[in-house]
């Protein structure tokens, strides 16, 4: 291990802050903030995390301010950013799927397409993307930034807004209608190029990305174990085709085994009714915390 190496990591400030950390923790690396400090605490010495709002961590990484940072696509679409990505990483505030800067206007507007938007006005966090969206589609409109209560202005002070929404419930509460989407958006890791040509760094980086890919892979699935006469073994995996490639071993008891197996979380509930009719005995559901493969 080569001595006083710092790998400095932004980590983005906000509604991502928390779901980050929590990622994180269950990658290995606890994270705590102190009121009286900008900088938190990671109980790595190799580590330093900075809190940036994620619009802003891909130009502070492109720069070399930040070796490397977890930011959404978006922003590094919206910035122009010429960073190179390590990974997608699946994880939001509400779900595990991507958000998406769709195109909405009220329940009642006669805008119907992005043809429709011609010499319109729209308000957006995401002027760039929404620029560029336009032009692909040969339409002038005039685009404000919006500092927020975006979906506000749609009914009053603009004819269109371009939001993030992860369900569109908000929209749908706030009685307006997604026309087009312009982009999905998953968070990345992404590190500027220099550090990424430095070997400590990027050995670093890379590990700290399988750890954190592994502790999100393991949140969609749980170790199962019960016991089991050997005798309906070959049954009960006939049966059960979700229990792939289980490990199997003698009991103390003759005539015993134990069978263990990862299995997908949202399938449990209906799976364990029919290990028992299949006599599976001792059955023990087990949370994980990381999944390497």
């Amino acid at each position: 291990m080569e001595e006083n190496r710092i790998l400095k990591l932004g980590l983005p400030k906000g509604s991502l802050q928390e779901a980050t950390f929590e990622k994180m923790a269950k990658a290995g690396f606890n994270i705590r903030v102190s009121s009286r400090s900008y900088v938190p605490y990671v109980d790595d010495k190799e580590l330093e995390i900075r809190l940036i709002r994620a619009q802003e961590v891909s130009r502070y990484v492109e720069h070399g301010y930040l070796d490397c940072g977890i930011t959404g696509h978006d922003w590094v679409k919206e910035n122009h950013s010429d960073v190179h990505e390590v990974g997608e990483f699946l994880f939001s505030k509400a779900t595990r799927q991507p958000a998406r800067w769709v195109l909405a206007v009220p329940e009642n507007s006669p805008i119907q397409s992005v043809k429709d938007l011609q010499g319109k006005r729209i308000a957006t966090e995401v002027v760039e993307l929404t620029r560029s969206y336009l032009k692909e589609n040969g339409v002038e409109a005039e685009i404000e930034f919006s500092w927020g209560a975006t979906e506000f202005k749609a009914h009053e002070l603009v004819d269109a807004i371009v939001e993030l929404t992860e369900t569109g419930t908000s929209l749908r509460a706030n009685k307006l209608r997604i026309v087009d989407t312009l982009l999905e958006s998953t968070p990345r890791m992404i590190v500027n190029h220099d550090s990424w040509k430095d070997a400590w760094k990027r050995k670093k980086i890379e590990t700290l990305a399988m750890l954190l890919r592994g502790a999100l892979d393991a949140e969609a699935k749980v170790c199962l174990k019960m016991n089991i006469l050997e005798n309906n073994l070959a049954n009960l995996l006939k049966n059960l085709p979700a229990l792939r490639n289980p490990t199997v071993s003698h009991l103390s008891q003759e005539g015993w085994i134990a069978v263990e197996t990862i299995i997908d979380e949202h399938i449990v509930r209906e799976i364990i009714p029919q290990l028992k009719e299949a006599g599976a005995e001792g059955i023990i559901e087990i949370p994980l915390n990381k999944i390497v493969y």
